[in-house]
């Protein structure tokens, strides 16, 4: 079972293991992260991660500071998909894949929108 990223017929498998989606906040800048794991009933949050806070990125009680991102494990069931914009105000989604990290681009066309991270069919 894997992950993939879909904009309209287009749909790119992004392989086994877990998919980081990291962007950086349009106002504060802060780089925010989700790491996602394919279970049988959807995507699922493993863990979320923000350098810091402000313009309602504050991390939940019970955060903890580990190399310099609060991180927490958000209580969400698997979701049917992560619904991504792009609406080219800020800087471009960046999916992570065993430590590698590329803008989303490289998946997809620059225009396409939105973008949906779900298991492969």
């Amino acid at each position: 079972m894997s992950l993939c990223l879909a904009a309209g017929a287009l749909v790119v498998a992004l392989g086994r293991g877990e998919v980081t989606l990291s962007w950086r906040h349009s106002v504060q800048k802060t780089l925010w992260e989700e790491v996602w794991q394919a279970t049988p009933a959807g995507p699922e949050i493993v863990e979320a991660r923000i350098e810091g806070s402000g313009a309602g990125m504050d991390p939940p009680d019970g955060a903890r500071l580990v190399d310099g991102f609060w991180r927490w494990r958000p209580t969400l069931p698997p979701l049917k998909e992560v619904v991504m914009r792009r609406s080219g105000a800020t800087a471009d989604w960046r999916i992570c894949l065993a430590g590698q990290c590329r803008p989303m681009g490289d998946y997809l066309p620059d225009d396409a929108d939105p973008v949906t991270l779900k298991i492969c069919n």
